[in-house]
This record gives C-alpha cells, structure tokens and sequence, in this order.
C-alpha cells in the first residue's frame, strides 16, 4: 500500500515509464485473458500511477491535468487496456472527491490505493427512502470492474410518488454487485469491462452525489480538499479528458514500432523496396503530423483546465463544450494516425498478435465511447455557436 501523498509530477510520470517494459510484455496476453493481471494492478499500485488527480485527503497526489495525460500516455505505450483503466479509476477518484464527507472516508479511510470502477451515466434507477436510496439496475461497461473495490454507478432517482428528482452518481461496495463475465469484443480487450447487475440494495444518503449539482458547481465534498486545486477543475472536460491520456501513447508507441515493422519489407506485387520509397515517406509524415495534432489538442485542454483551477475561476460554458469537442476531435486524429501506419504496414498488421494490430483496435474502440464519439460532440458544440439550446447537460 502506498501512503504518500507528495509526489511531483516528473516524479508520476518517469514512474508510470518504468512500468511500459512489463505492461508491453504481458500486453498480449492480457487481450486474450479480457481482463487486467493482478500483476498489472499491482505495478499500478506500487508506482501511484491511480493517484495523479486523487484528493491529498484521500491518499493521493493531485497533480493536476497534464499530469494525469503524462502518466496516461506512458502507460498506454506499454499497454492499451491498462492505461484505459487506469484514466477511468483516475477519474473515478476525482470524482470521489465531491461526494459528501462520509463518502469518501468509507471509500478511502482504510486504503488510499482503492480503485473505483465506474459506469458514471444514469442507467439505474434509485428511490428514495427515509436514510438514502434503494438502487436497481444493470450497468455494462464496467472497466475493471472485476479488480475493483467500489464501484460509482449512475442512477435516475425517484420520490416515493414515482416523480424523477434528481440524477447522480451512487457508491456501493463491489460485493453489491453480480458481474457477467460478457466482455466480448474486438478492441480495448483486456479491460474486462463486464456488465453489472443490483437486483435492489440500499445505500446511505452520504454515498449519493447529485450530477446536477456537481456540474453546477455545487458538490458537497468540494470545501474538503483546501489546496488541492485539480479538484476545482470543470468537471465534464475532467471526465471527458480522463478517456484520453492512454490513446496518445497507443499513438506514440504505434508510430516508434512502425519502422521495424517494414524493414526489409518490398512493396507487395512490385520490385520496390517499401522503406526508402518517397510514398512511405509521406505516409509516415502525415500520420506523425496527425499523432501530433491529436497530442497538442489534448494537452491544451489540459493546460487551460489546470490554469482555471489554479486561479479559482470557472472555465467559460461555450469553452466546456469546446473541450468536449476536442478532446473528441483529438482522438479521432490520433486514429487516423494509426490507420495510416496499419494499412502501411501491410499483411503482418492484420495478425491478432500484432501491436499495430492492437493498436488500431484500441483507438477505434476509445473512439466509440459515447463521451468521444465525434460527430455527436460537433453537433453538441455547433448548435451552441449558432445560438441554439445545449441538447445536453453534460458541459
């Protein structure tokens, strides 16, 4: 268990580096087992690469923003499916913060390295009762869920007339929950994010935090954290950017193995050596340009969040809808980077054993996220520019 909570942020970050040789090496494997390794929780654990924007008061280090995309990316570098679990349990525990004292003391008293999984959006249903909430429902989607302690699950709540009051966000122990072994799929395999089931269980009124309120600024954890700046942060660019930090080192370690992926390969039906041919070349140069795009928009979301916070003021809502917009537009370059380098690579890319291969996969399945998803980002931020009413309350 790791108890300090003063930590730099070169310090975060050459440590979650550390970790890129052992997550490369078992990177395979953990896509064929749909689920992190222990091993791979540990190492998480050992080097504090959960903790980059975790409250000081619940064991953590809160860096701030650009920190957690340092850490993100060089987890990502060694494996896709960790560093996509490790952004959203970063996420989760800043989330944590803005819950009600109580809360968080249940959540990290005993443990600062919990880990929270989560599936943040209201897809239970709570009612209220005289002490809190009876909560039901199915959650998908769960990443990590299987190594986590808590979980965050989102819930539409009702009075006990049936009326819709309130929306948010319920803590329960993982013991509360049954979790279907349905994690099936092409891309960000090993993440292990399985559905989750209550059939009905009562949580405390001190484990609820209203989304609403949250995002109007109104938490009730928000006064605890004194100097912990990072926890003022907008919170709907925080939980969007908390998706992304992995997918620019995905991009970055696809765009290093690309040269030793063609060496000595001749352009197919052709006498063309594939590695000194000018198209190569432009190939290679357009999707390190696009890599290199998506890398910058993310990071600039980055540097203003933290600058905002810092200075106590509240980022602009037109400026919140932006940042949704380009942490979406971000990802999909650092895709379209990578689709350039796997169709470069040829047939070797196409092997389930291939890096490029599951690099590709990755990145498309980061873009399908429903936070990232692109165009329903640019029809969110255009009808804002054209003076329309937000179809959403999640700026």
């Amino acid at each position: 268990m790791s108890t300090e909570t003063s930590v730099s942020a070169s310090d975060a970050a050459w440590r979650a580096r550390e970790l890129i040789p052992e997550l490369s090496e078992r990177a395979a494997q953990t896509a064929l087992d749909r689920r992190l390794p222990v091993a791979n929780i540990d190492a998480l654990r050992r080097s504090g690469s959960l903790k980059t924007i975790q409250a000081k008061r619940n064991g953590g280090y809160a860096l701030g923003i650009r920190s957690h995309l340092d850490v993100m990316s060089a987890l990502g570098r060694g494996c896709g499916s960790t560093a996509w679990v490790a952004g959203v349990v970063q996420a989760h525990s800043w989330l944590a913060s803005h819950f009600p004292e109580q809360g968080q003391d249940d959540v990290y008293g005993d443990n600062p390295d919990t880990i929270v999984s989560a599936v943040i959006g209201p897809r239970g249903k709570a009612t209220r009762t005289a002490d809190g909430f009876h909560l039901e429902g199915v959650w998908p989607f769960g990443s990590g869920c299987e190594r986590a302690d808590w979980l965050l699950l989102g819930g539409i709540v009702f009075d006990e007339d049936g009326n819709e009051v309130d929306q948010g966000d319920f803590m329960v122990p993982v013991s509360s929950v049954t979790i279907k072994d349905d994690w099936y799929v092409s891309g960000l395999t090993g993440t292990g994010s399985c559905t989750m089931v209550i059939t009905g269980v009562d949580v405390p009124a001190h484990r609820f935090l209203s989304l609403p309120g949250l995002i109007m600024g109104n938490s009730p954890g928000a006064h605890l954290h004194g100097d912990d700046w990072v926890q003022r942060c907008a919170p709907v660019p925080v939980l969007t950017i908390a998706l992304c930090g992995g997918a620019i080192g995905i991009a970055r370690q696809a765009l290093d193995d690309f040269p030793s992926a063609i060496k000595g390969k001749v352009i197919a039906y052709t006498a063309d050596p594939q590695e000194p041919h000018p198209f190569t070349h432009i190939r290679t140069g357009d999707a390190a340009s696009r890599i290199r795009e998506g890398e910058l928009l993310l990071y600039s979301v980055a540097d203003e969040l933290d600058a905002a916070a810092q200075a106590n003021v509240e980022v602009p809502f037109l400026r919140r809808a932006e940042m949704r917009n380009d942490c979406a537009a971000a990802v999909r370059r650092l895709l379209e980077g990578v689709e350039i380098l796997f169709r470069e690579s040829g047939a070797t890319g196409v092997r389930t054993s291939s890096p490029m291969n599951r690099a590709m996969a990755d990145l498309q399945a980061i873009n399908n996220h429903g936070l990232l998803k692109l165009e329903t980002n640019q029809e969110m931020y255009g009808r804002l520019l054209l003076g329309l009413e937000p179809n959403t309350p999640l700026i």
